[in-house]
């Protein structure tokens, strides 16, 4: 297997990100190995540092770099010898088996459709976010903030690529599904939850369980899977990081809000593309890196993308 890592991705590249490389390149499997785009001579002088053999990894040099600042479509056409385009190049080949990165999420998005492209029958890709749950395991939100608008039948597909993640990456056999509401009652919601729960009432595709509501999110014992449109989910997100940030601003230590800590995840494969493709936190850590590194590696294990073109198409 060989994974690209974008060394140029994120607020402190590359210095955050090489680091995340040396981290994780002991804890992969022996047939997997990193494949690196960015600059060369800045990421041998890391590695060099650190007493880190360059050899255990391959250096694709590129010159040029898309910052978050950049429009994402201009970029991607305007920077070809930028990291991610390189590196999306290399994926679309088949000379990587997925591609990862801290950098401009708007970029690997349309690196993601000009490239590899989206499942033939996906109506919009979207990526997830992990909510602890109390009771120790780890619930899916979909969509975490790709699509801000939606239709019914985005939600709805939306439950069958949470599912798949959900039943492959996270090892839940039959996740139930649940859709984010002001009530659990079936005609509580708005215009858009109320079209979609009708949509996935009855559905056999996914184990729908009905609504839940914003209190319940880290019970556990509601749903594995928790479908919202990505505005609704992208403020989720956010509010579920800020409490881990307000408890360490506390003094608190509590195991359970620990778990909120992003640097657990490392980051969000996008759902619906014909490949593996990663999007990490622009502010990650080393720790964040390495963790983005092997789940890219676990989700390329579990042949996610070819299990969502299968559930598709079928």
């Amino acid at each position: 297997m060989k994974i690209g890592i974008d060394v140029m991705g994120g607020d402190h590249a590359p210095e955050t990100v090489v680091l995340g490389v040396i981290q994780a390149q002991p804890r992969l499997a022996t047939d997997s190995r990193m494949v690196l785009f960015g600059d060369k001579e800045q990421t041998l002088a890391i590695m060099a540092r650190e007493g880190f053999d360059a050899s255990k990894v391959d250096i694709i040099h590129t010159t040029q770099v898309i910052e978050m600042c950049d429009h994402p479509a201009k970029a991607f056409q305007q920077k070809p010898d930028s990291s991610i385009v390189v590196g999306f190049h290399a994926l679309a080949k088949k000379e990587i088996d997925g591609l990862a990165s801290a950098g401009s999420t708007g970029a690997m998005l349309v690196g993601a459709m000009y490239t590899i492209k989206q499942v033939e029958g996906v109506l919009r890709p979207c990526i997830s976010a992990f909510i602890p749950q109390l009771n120790g395991g780890l619930a899916l939100l979909v969509d975490a903030g790709l699509n801000a608008d939606c239709k019914p039948e985005i939600l709805d597909q939306f439950a069958v690529l949470g599912s798949i993640y959900a039943k492959n990456v996270l090892g839940i056999e039959n996740p139930r599904v649940a859709l984010l509401s002001n009530g659990e009652e079936a005609e509580k919601g708005n215009i858009l939850t109320l079209a979609a729960h009708a949509l996935m009432k009855g559905s056999k595709r996914f184990n729908f369980v009905g609504n839940i509501e914003g209190n319940k999110l880290f019970s556990g014992k509601i749903a594995d899977v928790i479908v919202c449109d990505g505005f609704v989910g992208n403020i989720v997100l956010k509010q579920a990081e800020a409490l881990y940030v307000l408890t360490q601003k506390q003094g608190i230590q509590n195991e359970f809000f620990d778990r909120f800590n992003y640097e657990n995840y490392g980051g969000t494969p996008v759902l619906g593309v014909n490949s593996t493709v990663i999007i990490g936190h622009g502010h990650s850590s080393p720790r964040a890196i390495e963790t983005m590194i092997l789940q890219t590696e676990g989700v390329v294990n579990a042949k996610l993308a070819e299990k969502v073109k299968q559930a598709i198409q079928s």
